[in-house]
Formats: C-alpha cells, sequence, structure tokens
C-alpha cells in the first residue's frame, strides 16, 4: 500500500486516508471497551462516526494510546450535544478552506457527516414519557400513551454523541 504523502508530490497516486482511519480505529477501541452495543447496530456506526469526528476534528489523533488529557478533551467535547453539530460543521468548512485541494480524510469525514445528518434512527422519545412520579402533573395524561414509551425517529448523530460520550466515560 502506497504511503499518504502531504507534500503534493504522490505523482498522481492513490492517497491513503491515515489521519481518518486512525479516528475510526480510536473510536472503535472507545466503543467496544465500553460494551454499550453490538457492533454491528446501526446505533453502533452512528457512535464510532460521532466519536471519529470528534477524535478527526480536534487536532487529529495522536500517536500513544489515549492519554488522559486526551481523554478528558475528548469527554467535554462530546458532552456538549447540539452545539455539537455546529462545532463539526464549522471545523469541517475551516479544514476545507486550509486544504484547498482533494483530501481524502477530509472526504471520509465529510461522507461520516452526511450519513450522521441524513440517516434517522428510531428512538425512545424520553421527553414524552411525562413528569417523574415525584413531580406534579401539568395535566391529564394519555391512557393508551402509558402502556408503550413514545419513539421518535432522530438523526444519526443524536443517538451516536451520546453513547459515544458514555464509552468515554467508561474508558
Amino acid at each position: 500500500m502506497r504511503q499518504e504523502r502531504h507534500d503534493g508530490s504522490s505523482g498522481g497516486g492513490l492517497l491513503i486516508p491515515m489521519a481518518w482511519m486512525y479516528a475510526e480505529y480510536i473510536a472503535d477501541e472507545l466503543l467496544r471497551t465500553g460494551e454499550l452495543m453490538e457492533p454491528a447496530t446501526l446505533e453502533y456506526r452512528a457512535g464510532r462516526d460521532a466519536l471519529a469526528l470528534t477524535v478527526f476534528l480536534s487536532d487529529g489523533a495522536v500517536a500513544e494510546a489515549l492519554p488522559a488529557t486526551r481523554v478528558d478533551e475528548l469527554r467535554l467535547l462530546t458532552a456538549y450535544g447540539p452545539p455539537w453539530r455546529g462545532w463539526v460543521c464549522e471545523r469541517l468548512d475551516a479544514l476545507e478552506a486550509a486544504r484547498g485541494g482533494p483530501d481524502p480524510d477530509l472526504a471520509l469525514a465529510r461522507a461520516a457527516w452526511r450519513w450522521l445528518e441524513d440517516t434517522e434512527l428510531l428512538a425512545a422519545d424520553l421527553d414524552a414519557i411525562g413528569p417523574l412520579p415525584w413531580e406534579p402533573a401539568d395535566g391529564p395524561r394519555d391512557p393508551e400513551a402509558e402502556g408503550a414509551p413514545a419513539q421518535v425517529w432522530t438523526p444519526a448523530w443524536q443517538l451516536g454523541l451520546p453513547l459515544g460520550h458514555l464509552s468515554i466515560h467508561l474508558y
């Protein structure tokens, strides 16, 4: 396999997306260590892609196994929920502007982001469950809805990000 070259002198050969592949490897290791999902599920893929994007966009991966400072950084980045989406979009745009030409790492990161944005997964609607038993109810509850939890379709990143965050805590 030909090595990735950064000086533009690859002679038109195949560039290997080593930074993205390493980010995916780190994300996969974090998720497997946590044992939260089966690797064959879409939820696992969402978690892996969300973590890989976080690793890739936070100035890349480090050469050694994840040091404590890096784990803390990833924990903080994945804890933000909706602001994480804006951070990803900003970082992808900044990388694209900085690199200018074709970049296989960036192409794979963009593909992962498109999948996380465009794919919707069925999830429990935690907001629809209602008040906790010790909280006052705001009004009459729907008796039909009490038998089964409400479900909603949500973008894959909204399931993958908390899964990735939890796996970082378990690391």
